[in-house]
């Protein structure tokens, strides 16, 4: 009798076993999901803050370019791999990318701002056991990054 109460106990946990695990994939794929889209949009801010920096020391109206190379490539060559997957030129317009503005009278403040639009976190699971993330595709689009700084004058 004794043989027979500890098969029915195995059995038991391996029930609940397979009914236990899917709830804790799913919980580990939207953990690693939620991690990397923090990581990437982490990276890409960082990056923008790089460029205010960069553009903060510059002649207002300069290096524009360098600018944007430096938030998407992480340097002013514009050479290597994005920094974030997904993130590119297209996302750091040359036109709306790096404005400065003037305010006061005396003295002058000039600030410089760089901004990112339409960056987009691509999901690796578009969806995981029937639970879809994000827009249908796995695609998560952030809002604008934006970055100011105080330029010398």
């Amino acid at each position: 009798m004794h043989a027979r109460t500890s098969s029915r106990q195995i059995g038991a946990a391996l029930v609940e076993l397979a009914l236990i695990t899917p709830l804790l994939l799913l919980l580990t794929f939207i953990t690693t999901e939620f991690g990397r889209a923090m990581y990437e949009y982490n990276s890409v801010v960082k990056a923008t803050r790089d460029a205010v920096r960069y553009l903060s020391v510059q002649t207002p109206g300069t290096h524009v370019a360098e600018a944007r190379n430096l938030v998407v490539y992480g340097n002013t060559a514009g050479t290597g791999r994005a920094l974030a997957r997904g993130l590119s030129l297209s996302n750091v317009p040359a036109a709306s990318c790096c404005v400065w503005e003037s305010a006061g009278a005396s003295p002058v403040i000039t600030t410089v701002t760089v901004r990112v639009s339409g960056y987009t976190f691509h999901s690796l699971f578009p969806s995981v056991m029937g639970l879809v993330f994000a827009d249908g595709n796995g695609d998560l689009v952030f809002s604008d990054i934006t970055a100011t700084m105080r330029a010398p004058s």
